[in-house]
């Protein structure tokens, strides 16, 4: 018997809550990456913390970009934004000129996608990571 600890509840009485809290971006130069992401989304700007810099997102998550000299594997980000976020944030890509994919197979280059009756974009940051705007979630019909 564990002393001094309150038990755990019984089995179907424990739920525990998941939400993930912040993820960290790997990256070359977290100033860049985090400054591209920021100005791309329009958020403030990063905020130091420890070796990161941390972008805070509305959903009390945040995106922890963080240095890293060696080997970066793409990884794949995906945003869900208001339908009325969507032009503006989109509009910053097309005005940097970077290409974008209306699906995650790049076979539909500069197109985006109608997606259960919203929008959806692809497109990559400077480390390669490839970020996904979508205005409705998956499954959510429309």
């Amino acid at each position: 018997m564990r002393t001094g600890i309150p038990p755990l509840p019984e089995k179907e009485d424990y739920k525990v809550g998941v939400q993930l809290n912040h993820t960290i971006v790997w990256c070359r130069d977290k100033q860049k990456s985090a400054t591209f992401f920021t100005e791309i989304f329009g958020l403030p700007s990063a905020t130091p913390f420890g070796p990161m810099l941390v972008v805070p997102l509305d959903n009390s998550v945040s995106i922890d970009f963080y240095d890293n000299d060696g080997e970066i594997s793409s990884q794949h980000y995906a945003f869900l934004i208001g339908e009325e976020d969507f032009d503006p944030i989109f509009g910053r890509v097309r005005d940097r000129g970077l290409k974008y994919w209306a699906d995650p197979y790049r076979q539909r280059p500069g197109e985006i996608n109608r997606n259960d009756g919203g929008r959806g974009v692809y497109f990559e940051d400077p480390d390669g990571h490839f970020l996904e705007l979508l205005t409705r979630p998956y499954g959510s019909g429309g």
